[in-house]
């Protein structure tokens, strides 16, 4: 998997993480997810996003919200500042 698929360019969108060689925000992925919207119509919607792309943005979430990283969530929400 590639971490190269978000790309952050001061220069590009004000910084915005966008999908790699788009102008399109990752957050509009989440938007629609959150919305009840397929990935098949964001698709539909962003055409210069691929698929795997998608997929790779997905995986990458995915890696972060493992058990450890869950804790911190978890501990930060609670404390109201980072541990340590």
């Amino acid at each position: 998997m590639k971490a190269d698929v978000i790309n952050i360019n001061p220069e590009i969108m004000g910084g915005t993480p966008i999908f790699r060689g788009t102008r399109v925000p990752i957050e509009t992925l989440f938007d629609h997810l959150e919305r009840g919207i397929t990935i098949d119509a964001f698709l539909d919607d962003y055409p210069t996003v691929s698929k795997e792309q998608v997929i790779q943005v997905l995986e990458l979430v995915g890696q972060l919200f493992t058990t450890d990283k869950i804790k911190q969530f978890y501990e930060i929400a609670s404390c109201g500042s980072p541990p340590g």
